[in-house]
């Protein structure tokens, strides 16, 4: 079974004073906080064991959103990030929760979005043998860590911030391991920098042969909201959509429901929760029309 990992660590130094006093992950994309984007993945994925890794004293303040997730019938946990040392660090802070099992993990500021998603997400974890890696196409891939897959989907190269980049796939923010992904990481040396490079550990599996990457192309959006200016285009990404469609992107609770995690009498009370919110009107009609 599949577990997930949320990394919700950092100082959010990009967006201060905004994350000052607060965590860059729960700050809001338009009508929800940032963190339920990279969770409504995890949890389309089938994922229903979760942790949350975040700064020590942003534990309480994810806790007081969150909860142990019962409510939306899953498991989340905590886990101290005492400084960030790298996105490869998580994996062996998670160890534990980890396990011998495959896991997802996904970057705390990332949105998803696209047709398809689900089966996407389902499918690339039942191939998962080794590492399974998520492109996007960007029309500036020299700014990030770029992939080169062959016709199979098999990666063949990996070079952050290239200058003469193989592809125009950048490699975004949601990543699925085998658990021997952990002995890599703690494997690692540290970078210049101090950090456990998340490339290290995919070029290891690249060197092994047991790297794919999946190119989520046209139809999907991929937003890192780590900036002002992204965080804004973020939120009128999700405004946009939900105002044309009538739906919301990435509502934990609908999902928990769709997934079958939670039941339609557990919905309406979810929805009873947020009073005369328009959130919560979305979720007693979903669960009338059940």
């Amino acid at each position: 079974m599949l577990k997930g990992i949320v990394l919700a660590g950092g100082r959010g130094t990009r967006l201060h004073p905004v994350t000052s006093a607060v965590s860059k992950q729960l700050l809001p994309v338009y009508n929800k906080p940032m963190i339920y984007y990279p969770l409504s993945v995890l949890m389309l994925a089938g994922i229903r064991d979760i942790l949350v890794i975040t700064r020590p004293d942003h534990i309480g303040q994810f806790r007081a959103l969150l909860g142990d997730g019962e409510h939306l019938g899953v498991s989340i946990g905590y886990a101290p990030q005492e400084e960030p040392r790298g996105i490869a660090e998580a994996l062996t802070i998670g160890a534990g929760h980890i396990g011998d099992d495959p896991f997802a993990l996904v970057l705390g500021d990332n949105v998803f979005h696209g047709p398809g998603l689900y089966s996407l997400l389902h499918t690339s974890a039942a191939e998962l043998d080794g590492c399974v890696l998520f492109g996007y196409p960007v029309s500036d891939p020299e700014r990030y860590g770029v992939g080169e897959v062959d016709a199979e989907g098999r990666l063949v190269s990996l070079e952050e911030k290239p200058a003469a980049p193989a592809s125009n796939l950048a490699v975004t923010g949601l990543y699925m391991y085998g658990p021997d992904a952990v002995d890599i990481a703690r494997g690692l040396a540290p970078s210049d920098r101090g950090e456990l490079e998340i490339t290290d550990v995919n070029i290891a599996y690249l060197k092994q042969g047991r790297a794919r990457m999946v190119d989520l192309g046209r139809g999907f959006a991929w937003l890192d909201a780590g900036t002002h200016d992204s965080l804004l285009h973020a939120a009128q990404y999700v405004q946009v959509l939900e105002e044309r469609q009538g739906i919301r992107i990435a509502c934990l609770e609908e999902i928990a429901y769709r997934m079958g995690f939670i039941d339609a009498e557990a919905c309406m009370e979810l929805g009873r929760r947020y009073g005369g919110s328009a959130y919560g009107a979305y979720l007693m009609e979903i669960a009338e029309t059940a």
